[in-house]
């Protein structure tokens, strides 16, 4: 069944219907029926893009497989959180720094994905300043300076070295420059003719030989915190007023990269911007179970604090001292947005609350052990029904089966 057909079959749903063209709407949607319910949301509604914010890194990745098999991978993309602690000195991934690159773009283009979904401790992590780096997009017949190129990826955070292995590498051998661009599953072989790329290509790492032509790349950049002039300055004032960093704020005033370095975010910039701030005014939020997010956000804010009281020490610093936070408090998120909201709980707060039904079968259990009999009982009890089954497979059994 396509998605058009769901949402028709589930148009007149009240928990569906709830969801749209309300202000802050609260609906009850066990897991299994949440991204049937999204979707639905998505399909029904024009308010793009859709933002779900969930309490959990694995709830968001499984959440977002669901939605790609509903809506298409195309329209779904997942925000992700820094891998890292505060003040570890070890950078989050290159692919996930590149990943939210690419979709802070989309919102500053406005040409997002129809749904976003991101655990909350993304959520309330402040965003580094805009360091006006668009994407870099080299196509087949393109005229590119190389060394102007090249001095291009390494401000947006590549590393030039003698083979390319890894996401945010870069390599030049005469007129080949190979580069693995942070959002990409395979790096790139740039082959120029004098200033005029005269093929592009995928290689595999493992044998560096070409495999799939392609007629252009996109490269985001793989840091998120650069350090531009503003970013330089304002270590260099931090070397009189915090001296304990001297260590750090010497080589960002510098303008060097290195590891660990988005760690000082807070220090570096005043604002605290989170993705909701970049989020316009005709799009939706959902949040699923809210309880479960703002709880996960108050232990993030006090795992943070704990970590930088034990830090002072190390650094012969007053017990007390406050530091800049990473994070910022969950009634925050929304302050600077219009966007409308959605809350989505596992369970009806309320007997005015409406539930979304979901249910499923089992072959060691009663009247769910026969799957036509259980859909034949929920169709003569009034309930349309929406089945989702694992794969293609297992779905056109049950498509012959019924």
């Amino acid at each position: 069944m396509s998605l058009p057909e769901v949402a028709r079959l589930l148009g007149d749903e009240p928990a569906v219907l709830a969801a749209i063209g309300r202000t802050s709407p609260s609906i009850a949607v066990p897991e299994p029926a949440r991204a049937v319910a999204i979707a639905n949301i998505v399909a029904l509604g024009e308010r793009r893009p859709v933002v779900v914010a969930v309490p959990s890194g694995a709830e968001a990745d499984r959440l977002e497989r669901d939605l790609i098999t509903l809506l298409g991978p195309e329209a779904v993309d997942t925000f992700p959180a820094w891998e890292t602690l505060p003040f570890e000195r070890v950078s989050p991934a290159v692919e996930t720094m590149g990943r939210r690159s690419r979709l802070l773009w989309s919102l500053h283009e406005a040409s997002p994905p129809a749904v976003i979904v991101a655990p909350i401790n993304a959520l309330i992590q402040r965003l580094a300043p805009d360091n006006g780096f668009e994407p870099l997009v080299i196509g087949a017949g393109d005229v590119i300076d190389l060394d102007q190129t090249v001095a291009t990826l390494v401000a947006m955070g590549y590393r030039r070295d003698v083979q390319v292995e890894h996401r945010g590498d870069i390599a030049v051998r005469g007129s080949i420059v190979d580069i693995y661009p942070s959002t990409a599953d395979a790096p790139v072989r740039i082959d120029l003719w004098g200033d005029e790329v005269e093929r592009l290509t995928e290689f595999a790492v493992s044998d560096q030989r070409s495999t799939v032509t392609l007629s252009e790349v996109e490269i985001f950049a793989c840091r998120e915190l650069i350090p531009t002039p503003e970013i330089q300055e304002r270590a260099e004032a931090l070397l009189a007023s915090e001296p304990w960093g001297r260590e750090h704020w010497d080589r960002l005033s510098d303008g060097q990269l290195f590891d660990g370095m988005e760690s000082w975010l807070p220090w570096l910039s005043p604002d605290q911007e989170v993705l909701f701030d970049r989020v316009a005014a005709d799009a939706l939020v959902v949040v699923i179970e809210p309880k479960r997010c703002r709880d996960r956000a108050a232990d993030i804010l006090a795992e943070e604090r704990d970590l930088a009281g034990s830090l002072s020490r190390t650094w012969g610093l007053e017990a007390d001292q406050e530091f800049p936070q990473l994070h910022v408090d969950f009634d925050r998120l929304l302050a600077m947005s219009e966007a409308p909201l959605v809350t989505m709980s596992g369970i009806p707060e309320n007997p005015d609350m409406p539930v979304l039904a979901a249910s499923g079968w089992d072959p060691g259990s009663g009247r769910a052990a026969d799957p036509v009999k259980s859909v034949v009982d929920f169709l003569h009890e009034g309930y349309a029904v929406v089945v989702a089954a694992d794969g293609e497979g297992s779905a056109t059994r049950l498509a012959r089966l019924f």
